[in-house]
């Protein structure tokens, strides 16, 4: 049975459990809002919703449909929304198995403020996500970061196909928006032509199989991204990004505009340690969305403060 969980979240501080409503998932179409009462549901508050997003993976004999583990964050009210579709970066194979779904509360906070809703898809194999996860680098298929990149964004189409089908979502204002190899996947996706899909943002997205020379490898990626990628994207790297040198950013950026892409590279200051992380912490908030708030105005999106 499909399970959708609705917590009542004021100023992103988790204070109540909704609803945990069963639905029925054969066949699995859009989930089932919950109806609490609207008189129990005070004015401007914040929902999150834990959602099961229906994917089916090709096979070579048969197909078959699996269930990805996604976090919903919107207005309890008002809507249609924009949506933004926010990616996790690559985790250990001991976190796919132990680590919960990534919320990212703080970062999803301010796509709401800008008059968003956020949803957080788990790729195939992390957290509660079902089938195989197609990121690890000791399957040598993994490695080749071109198919592998339209691999993982196999699982964000699914995610946007499901999305579009709930009412608070208005599916012609889509957001494409990850982390390391989420802003990776994200690029890839945007390359396939998605209806609705007006931009990228991408956090010091990349991929960096063992044994590779990463900038060959992400170069040569980025170029096929670029050839078929019609929206604009913004790229957001710092100088001390532990995964990513100035260097390889700019070849990876080069690569995909040379092709035909309309990418915007920001290039940050030092952040922190590392600065491959700034998007994931509560003080790099200020310096990234400064710049997504201009790159919102320069592909139309009208910012509600």
């Amino acid at each position: 049975m499909l399970r959708k969980m609705v917590y009542l979240i004021p100023s992103f501080a988790l204070v109540a459990l909704l609803t945990a409503s069963h639905i029925d998932s054969s066949p699995i179409q859009k989930s089932e809002k919950s109806q609490p009462d609207e008189s129990s549901v005070p004015s401007g508050r914040t929902l999150e919703e834990v959602v099961q997003i229906p994917m089916v993976v090709k096979g070579l004999f048969k197909d078959t449909q699996i269930l990805l583990e996604g976090t919903v964050f919107r207005q309890e009210r008002g809507g249609p929304f924009p949506l933004v579709v926010l990616s996790h970066g690559n985790w250990s194979p001991i976190e796919r198995r132990t680590h919960g779904r990534d919320r990212f509360e703080k970062q999803s906070q301010e796509f709401l403020k800008r008059g968003f809703a956020v949803v957080i898809p788990m790729r195939r194999g992390y957290a509660k996500s079902e089938g195989d996860c197609t990121e690890d680098f000791s399957n040598r298929s993994n490695r080749d970061l071109y198919p592998a990149g339209l691999e993982s964004a196999k699982d964000l189409l699914a995610t946007v196909r499901f999305m579009e089908t709930q009412p608070y979502i208005d599916g012609s204002r889509l957001l494409l928006a990850g982390q390391s190899a989420g802003g990776f996947a994200s690029l890839a996706a945007a390359s396939q032509g998605v209806d609705g899909v007006l931009g990228v943002i991408n956090f010091a997205g990349g991929r960096r199989p063992p044994g590779q020379s990463p900038q060959w490898e992400l170069s040569r990626a980025m170029e096929k991204f670029g050839r078929t990628t019609k929206v604009p994207t913004l790229w957001l790297y710092a100088e001390n990004d532990s995964r990513f040198s100035p260097a390889c950013i700019k070849e990876m950026h080069d690569a995909f505009q040379k092709a035909g892409g309309n990418a915007k590279l920001v290039m940050l200051p030092p952040f922190g340690k590392d600065g491959h992380y700034l998007f994931h912490s509560e003080h790099g908030l200020p310096i990234w969305t400064k710049e997504v708030d201009q790159f919102l105005a320069e592909i139309g999106f009208p910012l509600k403060r």
